[in-house]
């Protein structure tokens, strides 16, 4: 390992990774992907080992996936290889693949898990117990007895696990946060919305419904950015949870696939010293969607609101006032098609000189904090510890499983699920 640098492996091959996704580039905005694109561009500027590696199930799948990176990565950007090492071979489809590629990796080295929901604990424990920083996707898990199993292990090896919350690195939620802060005091009330249009459930359908939901999915974005506002000055106390359907199993999920999910909270004040604060309440509506129209010109709506005892502040980073227009044939009653592009998220296009441009990107800073991290804990600099409530790590990020769950298990028993903590973990009743 030199200089501390982390060999980068990733787990999962699907759109977030890769922008491949069936046999083509994905439909979404993440045609070319974030993990590998990223990776590749840290180690063009040597913050990573030279070798990157991806892990998937099915070995047949990396022709294309190097094809794809050719054609869109490659010869876009100068000087950006796209060289990795892949898992499992090809003509090999195995479930564990992940065990081979993560056991040739040394202590220090570094994943990142881009895969359904349910795997994500397996992995990462898997992971953790050989000494291997973690980057896992969100929700870290799906149940609370598991995110704190991983909180634990992760203190026993002394490695980091943190969660991709990307949101933490947008300067305007960031922005925001210390603002809020420091200036508009309790929390009194928080609302957020995020969607995804009904086109993206043909990418999600194998497990929509299935395996998670879109509470987990989305939900947990602005979940996360509601307890980092209030860390240590408010707690959720109860989830109430309410959801449409309908519009999923039209699109081939299975029936039971919820297409809206909102999560009330509940949320006790903390004062100066920890303690709940009689006469103080808080609320939090967390709704997030995959039915959203498909010509709503952006990706993703997602905005929120936030009202305190002495201000309110709210953010739209959908419409961000960049509109892109062009004349669309297949859109013949008006003639074109209009886009609100979010450069902000990621940068796709080149700069002047040809090279990749994106490093200022949040969806980039989240990765690049996440790498930089594990070098520093390699090289001695810092502890693990020392990225509790700087970065979303797994130990900063319970109680975000914890609301999720809750909201899980309340529309399941279609009762509020109270969220209790007995002075060293939390549960759910």
């Amino acid at each position: 390992m030199s200089n501390g640098l982390p060999t980068v492996l990733a787990v999962g091959t699907g759109e977030y990774t890769t922008g491949f996704v069936g046999n083509s580039e994905s439909p979404s905005d993440k045609k070319l992907g974030v993990v590998g694109l990223v990776m590749f561009d840290l180690r063009r500027r040597g913050l990573i080992a030279p070798e990157i590696k991806m892990v998937g199930t099915n070995g047949d799948k990396f022709p294309g996936i190097r094809n794809h990176f050719a054609k869109n990565i490659e010869s876009k950007y100068r000087d950006m290889s796209t060289e990795f090492t892949s898992y499992p071979a090809a003509g090999v489809r195995d479930g564990d693949a992940y065990k081979t590629a993560i056991d040739s990796l040394k202590a220090g080295d570094a994943i990142t898990i881009f895969t359904p929901d349910s795997t994500h604990f397996d992995i990462a424990l898997y992971a953790i117990r050989r000494k291997v920083h973690v980057l896992v996707t969100k929700p870290a898990t799906q149940t609370l007895k598991d995110h704190q199993e991983l909180v634990k292990a992760a203190r026993e090896e002394g490695v980091l696990c943190m969660v991709e919350h990307h949101k933490r690195f947008d300067p305007a939620y960031a922005d925001a946060r210390e603002r809020a802060r420091a200036e508009l005091g309790d929390m009194n009330y928080f609302y957020s919305y995020m969607s995804q249009p009904k086109n993206q459930l043909e990418t999600f359908k194998a497990w929509a419904g299935r395996d998670s939901d879109i509470s987990y999915y989305l939900n947990s974005h602005h979940i996360d950015v509601c307890l980092w506002m209030v860390q240590g000055r408010a707690i959720p106390l109860r989830v109430t949870a309410s959801a449409s359907q309908g519009i999923a199993a039209s699109k081939g999920c299975v029936p039971e696939t919820e297409d809206t999910i909102t999560l009330l909270t509940d949320f006790a004040i903390l004062d100066d010293a920890g303690n709940v604060q009689e006469g103080k309440k808080a609320t939090a509506i967390f709704t997030a969607s995959w039915t959203a129209p498909q010509g709503a010109g952006v990706h993703s709506e997602q905005y929120f609101h936030y009202v305190a005892s002495q201000g309110e502040t709210r953010i739209n980073q959908a419409r961000r006032g960049y509109q892109f227009g062009k004349d669309d044939p297949s859109q013949q009653s008006t003639g074109g098609s209009s886009t609100d592009f979010n450069p902000f998220y990621m940068r796709y296009t080149p700069d002047a000189e040809g090279y990749f441009a994106g490093q200022h990107g949040y969806g980039y800073l989240s990765l690049e904090n996440f790498v930089n991290a594990c070098s520093r804990i390699n090289r001695g600099e810092r502890k693990v510890e020392d990225f509790d409530r700087i970065l979303p790590t797994i130990k900063d990020t319970v109680l975000t499983t914890a609301i999720l769950e809750a909201g899980r298990r309340s529309l399941d028993t279609k009762k509020s699920v109270e969220i209790k903590f007995d002075g060293q973990e939390y549960s759910l009743e």
